[in-house]
């Protein structure tokens, strides 16, 4: 992987996000997103967070969630949001954008997963599109299947993954699954929202999990 080309998809997605977010209403911020009990407004705070959480902060946030790492994001998140306004959190997406700092224990890739799966944490509920560019959706499915932090070599064992809007697939087994980029990336990450866009024998399989 090409640590300066996924730093400039990083940069890239966020900027794109950023600009998607500003013609948002209102109301539109307290919508439920993908992320279940998470608000688009307290996605959002997650987002800026990814380049502004130090180890010790995480180390604290662990300890007071009693070990549980969703606890204690989700908690990080919702105390984001209730201190600033979503304008002001566009603003900060924007002006670290180009911010190269990571979360603890993150890789180069995973602030990539992070943008590209929350951008459509947030788009999906809305009814509105936020488009995901080919090769960085590639890399983001790559690394998310490899990666034993989301889950996808378990919940996507002996299942073919095979995108209808590009040349990739990945996976093996009887069971295949077709569908668009976004919509493998929501399955992989545990989202059942992409399943409706699915086809091929693997989709029941996926389904009953």
């Amino acid at each position: 992987m090409d640590h300066d080309r996924t730093r400039t998809w990083i940069r890239t997605q966020r900027l794109a996000l950023a600009d998607f977010l500003d013609d948002l209403t209102e109301p539109e911020w307290a919508v439920d997103s993908l992320c279940s009990g998470w608000t688009i407004h307290e996605v959002l705070a997650h987002v800026t967070l990814s380049s502004r959480v130090g180890l010790w902060e995480t180390i604290f946030g662990v300890l007071r969630a009693r070990g549980d790492w969703d606890r204690m994001t989700a908690r990080l998140a919702r105390d984001r949001a209730a201190r600033f306004t979503p304008t002001e959190l566009i603003a900060q997406l924007r002006e670290s954008a180009g911010a190269t700092r990571r979360a603890p224990g993150a890789g180069v890739v995973d602030p990539l997963v992070d943008i590209m799966i929350h951008g459509q944490d947030i788009a999906r509920p809305l009814g509105r599109r936020l488009e995901m560019p080919t090769e960085p959706a590639i890399a983001v499915l790559d690394h998310v299947l490899r990666s034993r932090f989301y889950g996808a070599h378990k919940r996507l064992a002996g299942v073919r993954l095979t995108a209808t809007d590009a040349a990739w697939s990945s996976g093996a087994g009887p069971d295949e699954v077709c569908g668009p980029l976004s919509d493998l990336l929501l399955v992989a990450t545990g989202r059942t929202a992409g399943l409706a866009a699915l086809t091929g024998p693997g989709v029941q399989r996926i389904t009953a999990l």
